[in-house]
C-alpha cells in the first residue's frame, strides 16, 4: 500500500510541476488570469509558478510534503475563487469546469497531506 501511495504522489505531483514551468514559459499570457483588480499581474504568475513547482518537487522527494499539499490547496482554492467563479459569473463557458477540476484537486490536496503527517 505504501508504493501505492507514493506511486500517487507522484502522478499528482508532476502535472503541478510542468503547470508551473508553463507558468515560466507563457507568464505574458497567463498574465491575462489575473484578476484585474490585483496589481502586477506577470509577478503573481511568476510567484504562482515557483510554488507550483517547488510543491511538485517536494511531493516527488517526499519532503515537507504536508506543507506542499496544504500550499496547492490553498493556491487551487484561491484559484476557484478569484478565477474560476467570477469567470462562471460573467459567462465564460471553460469557466465551470475549471472551477469543479480545481475544486477536485484541492480535495486530493487536503487527502494527500492528511496521508503525510507533518515532516
Amino acid at each position: 500500500m505504501k508504493n501505492l501511495n507514493k506511486i500517487g504522489q507522484i502522478l499528482f505531483a508532476l502535472p503541478f510541476g510542468v503547470f508551473g514551468l508553463f507558468h515560466f514559459m507563457m507568464a505574458g499570457q497567463m498574465a491575462g488570469m489575473v484578476p484585474s483588480w490585483v496589481p502586477g499581474g506577470v509577478f503573481w504568475v511568476y510567484v504562482t509558478g515557483l510554488a507550483l513547482i517547488a510543491a511538485a518537487v517536494s511531493l516527488v522527494i517526499n519532503k515537507y510534503t504536508y506543507y506542499a499539499a496544504l500550499v496547492l490547496a490553498l493556491l487551487l482554492v484561491t484559484f476557484v475563487l478569484t478565477v474560476h467563479l467570477p469567470g462562471m459569473m460573467g459567462g465564460e463557458q471553460m469557466a465551470m469546469p475549471g472551477l469543479l477540476k480545481d475544486l477536485a484537486l484541492a480535495g486530493a490536496a487536503l487527502l494527500v497531506a492528511h496521508l503525510n503527517p507533518k515532516d
